[in-house]
């Protein structure tokens, strides 16, 4: 059961690492293009909004679904903590702990990828609507 600890620490708390890292990257590359587009070179509304909404689901989905990876995280490290529990009988109230704290460890790491990513994603979004708005002034 040592390689359900191992697949804890290093694939879901890696998958959501890494899903920060993109997460981050996204949000990273639309604020250069938010900065960089002007609003006056679109003559369509509709052209705009693809422009301005490109991967923006990118980080919608990954601030929606890390909570739900840390948790699996989670509760693999309670089925490890319950099974060495049941394998070795009597078990040391230290053990227990180490396996439960691994266990909240992926659902902290799983919430600290969702806060910023959909932080990132709220305020994008609105920079989106307002680009969409300036467009809307200036073109009636």
């Amino acid at each position: 059961m040592e390689w359900v600890k191992e697949l804890i620490d290093y694939g879901v708390i890696g998958f959501l690492l890494l899903m920060s890292v993109v997460a981050l990257s996204v949000a990273a590359e639309r604020l250069i293009v938010y900065r960089r587009i002007r609003v006056d070179h679109f003559s369509d509304k509709k052209a705009l909004e693809l422009q301005l909404s490109g991967k923006l689901h990118i980080i919608a989905t990954i601030g929606s679904n890390a909570p739900y990876i840390g948790l699996l995280g989670t509760v693999m490290g309670i089925m490890m903590t319950f099974y060495s529990m049941g394998v070795e009988g009597f078990m040391d109230t230290g053990k227990i702990m180490v396996g439960l704290a691994l266990a909240l460890k992926a659902t902290a790491v799983g919430l600290v990828v969702a806060i910023p990513s959909i932080v990132a994603y709220n305020l994008l979004l609105r920079r989106v609507k307002v680009l969409l708005m300036r467009w809307e002034i200036e073109n009636g």
